[in-house]
């Protein structure tokens, strides 16, 4: 396991910004390549919202133990959390969603099978699998907005 400013120095040139502690924290508690994958997700997540219209700035914050990325400056959409996959689950690690929001149904009405689901809240990944970018950047954007249609 790396430690906390490796994990910051690292990772956050690419998109500008250091991870708080208490998020790096978590990020050092599991293993090395899910930790960079989910670094990954980390850095599409904060990238898109750099580029998506009237998100404004991210909160990067632990829920429920796990990183979230929270548009708490405009109120703009949903929490977004990256995190392992449970134990009984046959995927490495997940981007996860508020359940009561309709985000999974919308995402999986506009990308069917490209991703793997679970239920109303998460979309789930394999460690050494190219994630579908362009896809998933999408899928980001739809939860970083969720509020601006109402």
């Amino acid at each position: 396991m790396t430690n906390s400013s490796s994990v910051s120095l690292g990772k956050s040139a690419s998109i500008g910004t250091s991870i708080p502690s208490e998020v790096a924290a978590a990020f050092d508690d599991w293993d090395a390549p899910t930790r960079d994958a989910l670094l990954e997700l980390r850095d599409l997540i904060l990238s898109t919202a750099a580029e998506t219209v009237g998100v404004g700035a991210i909160t990067e914050a632990l829920k429920w133990g796990q990183p979230a990325y929270l548009t708490s400056e405009a109120h703009s959409g949903s929490t977004i959390r990256v995190a392992p996959a449970g134990a009984k689950s046959n995927h490495d690690y997940a981007m996860f969603f508020i359940c009561s929001t309709s985000l999974l149904g919308d995402i999986r009405a506009r990308f069917g099978d490209i991703f793997t689901y679970e239920g109303k809240r998460a979309l789930l990944f394999n460690v050494g699998v190219e994630l579908p970018a362009n896809e998933l950047r999408e899928c980001v954007s739809m939860a970083l907005t969720y509020h601006l249609g109402d």
